[in-house]
């Protein structure tokens, strides 16, 4: 059979055995389940195949070697040739449709899985990890869906069929068999035991050393500036070593067993050609059993063997396996709601209180407001009186424990992100931007974009002649995290990209943190744009230039609304004269809220 049409073969399997993408959306792990009955077999035709070598060996000890049959012996070796040629064939496919199968598997959970990385900091609580335990724990499913500890797995119930025949050969043949086997068999489950345990610490372990390598990446300019390196190098150090102890525990464990079960599959070969030998002295057996019983014992130990040497993979796999289940039942599947119109008339903030993710204490409580089209707020306070975290609820990065944020009547949680992003823009007080080209950011990253809507988001932004004055232009690559621009750059791209397709509700906070006095201009004209177009802006601020454009206040302190009204109103009393040196908006938002 040619390679094409060995290829066509497994092409055709795999597509048999492997389910479709709706099934498998719905339900994975079962239709999972039905493909690798399917691929079982296949593997129960290749263990009746390895019965071949076993049986012609017996036949030539004891039929050819006797009568001296030259037809015969051709006989069989053209028979045993075609068994052993098809044997192949299957083996192949078999290894083939699992690594296809694995690849489904990707396929079908990588979209969660990247769901899970990204929702998961925004709706549940941080384990000290570093976030991305998921896409790890797909990777080592597939590996192990792919590698040949699950075929030692498909070939381990096939153990009694090769004692039977040991038993059948001679009972004391197969009492030896036998005896090795549960002997390896109890060394299995013995690698279960010990390497449960060092497995789950060394995957612990490592998932720390990356959050401490992710978070020393990020911040790789405050430790050169601040002389960081050494304290967080020892830190480094420890967690690495951490990581390697357990990883060296495991894989001790591991190759230890794995060494004791070759070491042992080998005595018992030896073993059975003893006994063997001395059925054949006595009388009690031919020398085609001795050499076939030889082969079948180790051919019935070998997946015993196979497994207990890939016994760390499947303990990983099972621990990955268990935590996306977990994870799968924490994070639900999102239903698809009606599509709802673009929102174009209010914003209403009833009675919200915020809770972050993983958090028992309020951090936003009992805050109220509405606002129409073509109006703009304003929130001032304190450090730590919950702005932040009154618009991360208002945009839908968390959910309001108490209360509700609509649009146009409509709760935000009617709709799915992605039509609500179209609506929204929202300029983060930490800007982070993607590698990848100024136009991909500004354009957020869509599959098609509108060239002329990017270039009015940058107008609108006023970085239009900067981005002009780039080496590529909009095609300049800016790196990861936007680092071959400056903070302020980074800033005013990320503003456009809040401006990209002109969204109702424009969210901004501390949008002037690294500006200058040309971007401060630039972002007062953007958010009265907002407003001649109908939209409505809201600016986290502690400038109040920023605030010069908004005709509502709000004030927080100690996560509460402590003052709310127009503009002019909450500015007399904030900034009324005094015998003293004037008062920054933020104290002077503890005063109100006092």
């Amino acid at each position: 059979m040619g390679r094409q049409r060995r290829w066509e073969l497994t092409r055709s399997l795999s597509s048999s055995i492997a389910p479709g993408r709706n099934e498998a959306s719905a339900s994975p792990w079962r239709a999972c389940r039905g493909a690798v009955l399917g691929v079982a077999l296949i593997s129960a035709l290749v263990n009746v195949l390895y019965l071949t070598g076993s049986f012609f060996m017996l036949q030539v000890y004891d039929r050819v070697l006797p009568s001296r049959s030259i037809p015969t012996l051709l006989g069989l070796a053209v028979l045993a040739l075609g068994l052993y040629v098809f044997q192949g064939i299957l083996d192949v496919v078999r290894a083939r449709v699992l690594v296809r199968l694995g690849g489904w598997l990707d396929e079908v959970l990588r979209s969660r899985v990247y769901d899970f990385i990204v929702r998961w900091p925004l709706e549940a609580a941080s384990s000290g990890g570093d976030g991305l335990q998921p896409l790890r724990d797909l990777d080592q499913m597939r590996a192990f869906l792919s590698g040949p500890g699950l075929i030692a797995l498909f070939d381990l119930p096939w153990i009694p069929v090769y004692l039977g025949i040991c038993y059948l050969f001679h009972p004391l043949i197969g009492g030896t068999a036998l005896a090795g086997a549960l002997v390896l068999i109890t060394l299995t489950i013995l690698a279960d035991v010990l390497t449960r345990s060092p497995a789950r610490q060394a995957e612990t372990n490592t998932a720390k050393r990356n959050a401490l390598a992710e978070a020393s990446r990020r911040n790789a300019e405050v430790l050169r500036a601040m002389g960081m390196g050494v304290p967080l190098s020892r830190l480094w150090d420890q967690a690495s070593a951490a990581c390697l102890a357990s990883q060296q525990r495991a894989a001790d464990i591991g190759s230890s067993l794995s060494a004791i079960s070759r070491v042992l599959r080998l005595m018992l070969q030896s073993a059975v050609l003893g006994v063997g030998a001395y059925l054949v002295i006595h009388q009690e057996a031919t020398a085609g059993i001795i050499i076939a019983g030889s082969i079948l014992t180790a051919r019935a130990l070998a997946p015993v063997e196979l497994a207990v040497a890939h016994w760390k993979g499947l303990v990983t796999a099972r621990h990955g396996l268990k935590r996306f289940k977990q994870w799968s039942t924490f994070f639900t599947e999102r239903d698809q709601p009606t599509a709802l119109p673009p929102p174009c008339k209010a914003l209403a903030v009833e009675s919200v209180s915020v809770l972050p993710p993983g958090e028992r204490r309020f951090v936003v409580q009992e805050v109220s407001f509405a606002l129409k089209a073509g109006q703009a707020l304003g929130i001032i306070g304190p450090s730590a009186s919950g702005k932040s975290s009154l618009v991360r609820a208002i945009v839908g990065v968390w959910s309001p424990a108490q209360g509700t944020v609509r649009l146009d009547g409509a709760a935000i949680q009617h709709w799915r992100p992605e039509s609500l992003g179209r609506h929204v823009g929202y300029l983060p007080q930490d800007v982070q931007l993607f590698s990848g080209t100024v136009a991909q950011n500004i354009s957020r990253f869509e599959s098609e974009p509108d060239p002329a809507a990017i270039i009015e988001a940058a107008e609108a932004a006023n970085i239009h002649e900067l981005i002009l004055r780039l080496p590529d232009g909009y095609d300049t690559r800016i790196g990861e995290g936007g680092i071959f621009l400056s903070a302020g750059q980074r800033q005013r791209v990320a503003l456009a990209r809040a401006l990209y397709r002109n969204p109702f509700l424009v969210v901004l906070d501390e949008p002037s943190s690294n500006l200058d006095g040309e971007g401060d201009q630039a972002l007062t004209s953007a958010i009265i744009a907002v407003r001649e177009r109908g939209g409505i802006a809201i600016v986290v601020a502690h400038r109040a230039s920023a605030l010069a454009t908004v005709d509502q206040l709000l004030v927080m302190a100690e996560g509460r609304m402590r003052a709310l009204g127009a503009r002019d109103q909450i500015a007399r009393k904030l900034f009324a004269p005094k015998p003293v040196q004037p008062v920054p908006l933020e104290s002077a938002a503890q005063e109100i809220g006092s």
